[in-house]
């Protein structure tokens, strides 16, 4: 019930939200700006909680790896953006990661932990991308990349805070729960793209 419940609190304001919402453009330069950006997107938060998550289930070492993999991976994904390096189908792969990460989650799946890596690190680069694209004209690119890597870390941890609940029954159903609920979110993303 509690999952259920999960499940209807991120898809409904999911389906109430306008399309590209990570994407504000409204946030202003510098670090402020850059550790404000990931906040205001639910593709971006669900997928970074979902890193978290993954990571939380997989135990040691994967729980310091993907939250570490991610942002620096991300960064390199940054500065593509920053400098117009073509990279098509951005949106529509953040949103398959939130998919694709909920359903690591939702499915406790135990891949080895290179693989994991990989399907991190792959989204990270367009996650970064989407970044370093909509860095504000002025601004200073490498306070915006701080920003917003540790805003994306902290949203890693707050994944792991949840995921530590794996170890009790009640927690594993709610964490995993979290994780098809991510799911949902991510097709709903999908969805409106199309």
């Amino acid at each position: 019930m509690r999952s259920l419940g999960l499940c209807l609190w991120i898809v409904v304001p999911s389906l109430l939200a306008t399309p590209v919402l990570a994407h504000t453009g409204g946030v202003s330069g510098g670090f402020v700006g850059g550790f404000a950006h990931p906040l205001f997107g639910p593709d971006h938060v669900l997928a970074m909680v979902a890193v978290g998550l993954w990571g939380a289930f997989l135990g040691a070492p994967g729980i310091f790896i993907l939250p570490i993999v991610f942002p620096l991976v991300m960064a390199f994904g940054g500065v593509l953006g920053i400098l117009n390096v073509p990279l098509l189908g951005t949106e529509a792969a953040i949103a398959i990661s939130a998919v694709v990460l909920g359903l690591m989650v939702a499915l406790a799946a135990r891949l080895p932990i290179w693989m994991a890596s990989v399907v991190v690190g792959a989204f990270a680069i367009f996650h970064g991308y989407a970044h370093g694209a909509e860095l504000p004209a002025g601004a200073d690119a490498v306070a915006y990349c701080v920003g917003f890597v540790i805003a994306t870390g902290l949203l890693h941890l707050s994944g792991i805070a949840l995921g530590l609940t794996v170890r009790w029954p009640v927690g594993n159903i709610g964490v995993r729960g979290a994780g098809a609920a991510i799911t949902c979110a991510g097709i709903v993303f999908l969805w409106r793209l199309a």
